[in-house]
This record gives structure tokens, C-alpha cells and sequence, in this order.
């Protein structure tokens, strides 16, 4: 494993951390986790020299905080830095701030959180947490030990994010999507940059876009991977790219399988700042341009914008359209039509927005709904 720096603070942060809103399920309920094998991935992480594990409040409907705090029992809590968030979409005061910290502690069963993030903050949530002071609650919070570092993780646009650098000197860390897909996208390359000269940690989520960079390549992009003098999986090109990054302190994986873990532990081991040489940098430029113009929906997977009131299976039908667009193969249209029932298509779709509220990359989701509609239920 290769341990790189964290802002500030005097520690050493593993190149790769263990994200905590993948884990395999059961059933296909994702409420349900498969305890033994998500418990055996982050221990065989920990083992192999990962030292951050990052989970949140709401990840896998309220079980991934039980779940990890089961898998750093028996001495591994030692061996971690442990993340956890406040649920700032539903604190309302500082008596919620302190009544979801306690219910966190007890979940991941330890008596303090190393770093403490306030999740997702864009600009609905922002004000509610400066009117109710907490800064002044986390200053508390670490004087009593129950969290140790206060940071924040973000969604919104550069602007804001600068605003929240600068609102608070006792930042520690954030945590924002970057990937090579998304260099312009939300705080971005500037972003990443700007909290880094201010000497805050940076940890990357979505460096493989949720998985999209991950999976089998459309023809025209697998022939410019084919290309590189250096053959790497498309998940490892999109990680190197991250960690290619000297102000990236973490890179955070969602890994749902026993293989994640191990390539991913694989690939940290051959990561650093500025590995990559500028020929293989062109490559994945090329790589961008080109499913920029196959029609790359930026959808993670992250499944905020579920359940839908009307029961319309958005990440599903993102999936889908992604593929569609990525290989233009007109089998797609049968899946859609043989994989979702009829009440779950995009022609369901009322538009109400609720999933725009919800959705941390703010994507246009009832347009998308309209095109996917157009696309794939036009000659019903």
C-alpha cells in the first residue's frame, strides 16, 4: 500500500479507503447486506494496509454504520481512521446534530468519530447549518472526544464550495466527486485545487463514476485503451488518473465484491503523484472526448432518487441508457422492455422533481426521464 498526506494533519492517509455505500446485499434489497462477506472485504482491506474507512448515516437504509462498526470490532477499529456524516438533510437544530451523533456512535459502536463530514452540503442545506451554529457545535463535539475532525462532503457548484472553504479555519477535510469524466463538474479540478492551498485534505468519491468508467467499454473506447502502451483494466486507468492528482489525499472505492478489494489494493500499490506519463494522460483525454460524444450520462448509481413516488426505476433506466448510447446496439430497447415493467418506465415519470432534490449530481432527471422515454418506449 502507498500512504500519501492529509492537508495538515500530521497522518498518513492509505492511498485507497474503503467506501461503505456498496456493499453487497441480499435479495436485492440494499437494506440488506451481506454481513460475512462485506465484514471479510473490509478486513481483508485493513489487513493490506487500507487505514480509512468512510461510511454515512443513510448509506444502505441506516446498516452500513451497524455493519462497519461490526467489521472493526475485534481490534481493527485501532487500526483506522473512521468517517462517518451528519444526516444534514434532516438536522434542524443542534439538539438533532447531537441526537444523530449519539445514535452514530452507537451503531459503528465506538466513542469517537475521527472525522466527522457534514454530507452533502449544496445550497438548500448550507444555511441551515451556519443559523444553527454548527461550528460552534462541532467545537463542543470535539471537546467532549466524541468526534476528532470536523470536515464536509459536497455537491454543488464552485462557488459555494469556496464559501465553505473559507466559512470555518477549523476545517480538517473535504470530500468531493472527481473523476476524469468530471474535471469541470461541481467543485472540480479548481475545487480540488483551492482546498488544497488552504491546507485541507481532499478525499475523491466516484473516481469510477459509480462504476460507469468500470465496465466493459464500448468498441470505439476499448480501441483507444488498446492502444496505450500500458495495458490497465478501465477501472485502473480511472484510479491512476485520481491518484495521478498530488493534492488527492484519499481515494474512496465502493467496492460490492471480494475482486473489487483485492484489485483495488493491487492498484493502490502501483499509484502515486504523477506516475502517469504525459502520452498516458493523452489517452484518457482521448477516452473522455470520446464518450462525451457517445452521450456519457453522469448518473453514479448512488440511488438517492429512490423509491419514486411513482415507482419509476431511475437508476435502472440510466443504466440502460448509458449502455444504449455507449454501444448503440438496438438490444438495449428489448432489455428495457424485458428488465422493467411497465409501471417502472420512464414513461411513468410525473415530474415532480422530488428526485432533482435528491440527486447529489444534480442531473436533469425529468429530461432525461423525457429522452429515455423517447428513445425507448416511441414505438409502443
Amino acid at each position: 500500500m502507498k500512504y500519501r498526506t492529509f492537508g495538515r494533519l500530521d497522518w498518513k492517509p492509505s492511498a485507497l479507503g474503503f467506501g461503505a455505500m456498496r456493499l453487497p446485499y441480499l435479495e436485492g434489497d440494499t437494506s440488506k447486506i451481506d454481513e460475512p462477506l462485506a465484514i471479510e472485504m473490509i478486513r481483508y482491506a485493513i489487513d493490506h494496509g487500507v487505514n480509512y474507512v468512510d461510511t454515512a448515516y443513510g448509506y444502505h437504509g441506516g446498516n452500513s454504520e451497524r455493519l462497519v462498526g461490526k467489521a472493526l470490532k475485534d481490534g481493527y477499529r485501532e487500526k483506522v481512521k473512521l468517517a462517518t456524516k451528519m444526516p444534514t438533510w434532516i438536522v434542524n437544530s443542534q439538539a438533532d446534530m447531537d441526537r444523530y451523533l449519539d445514535e452514530q456512535l452507537g451503531k459503528l459502536q465506538t466513542d469517537r468519530i475521527d472525522f466527522y463530514l457534514l454530507h452533502g452540503l449544496r445550497k438548500a442545506r448550507w444555511p441551515t447549518m451556519v443559523e444553527n451554529d454548527v461550528f460552534g457545535w462541532a467545537e463542543k463535539a470535539k471537546d467532549e472526544g466524541k468526534i476528532r475532525h470536523l470536515g464536509f462532503s459536497f455537491h454543488d457548484d464552485l462557488d459555494l464550495f469556496k464559501e465553505i472553504v473559507d466559512a470555518y479555519d477549523g476545517w480538517t477535510m473535504c470530500q468531493i466527486q472527481y473523476n476524469y469524466m468530471d474535471t469541470e463538474y461541481q467543485a472540480g479540478t479548481r475545487g480540488l485545487k483551492y482546498a488544497a492551498s488552504k491546507g485541507l485534505a481532499v478525499v475523491v468519491m466516484e473516481p469510477i463514476q459509480g462504476g460507469r468508467l468500470a465496465v466493459p467499454p464500448p468498441p470505439e473506447i476499448q480501441a483507444i485503451w488498446d492502444e496505450a502502451p500500458v495495458k490497465r483494466t478501465p477501472a485502473e486507468w480511472a484510479l491512476q488518473w485520481v491518484w495521478n492528482q498530488p493534492e488527492v489525499s484519499v481515494v474512496l472505492s465502493g467496492m460490492s465484491a471480494m475482486q473489487h478489494v483485492v484489485d483495488n489494493v493491487e492498484s493502490a500499490g502501483r499509484s502515486g503523484p504523477g506516475t502517469l506519463t504525459e502520452e498516458e494522460l493523452e489517452f484518457i483525454e482521448r477516452v473522455k472526448q470520446k464518450y462525451g460524444e457517445l452521450g456519457f450520462i453522469g448518473c453514479t448509481g448512488c440511488r438517492y432518487c429512490v423509491p419514486c413516488p411513482q415507482g419509476v426505476a431511475i437508476p435502472e433506466i440510466f443504466a440502460l441508457y448509458n449502455q444504449y448510447y455507449s454501444t448503440k446496439d438496438d438490444s438495449v430497447k428489448a432489455m428495457y422492455s424485458e428488465q422493467l415493467a411497465a409501471e417502472n418506465r420512464a414513461s411513468s415519470c410525473v415530474e415532480c422533481g422530488q428526485c432533482e432534490d435528491l440527486c447529489p449530481q444534480q442531473l436533469p432527471i425529468r429530461n432525461l426521464m423525457r429522452g429515455a422515454s423517447r428513445t425507448f418506449e416511441s414505438s409502443r
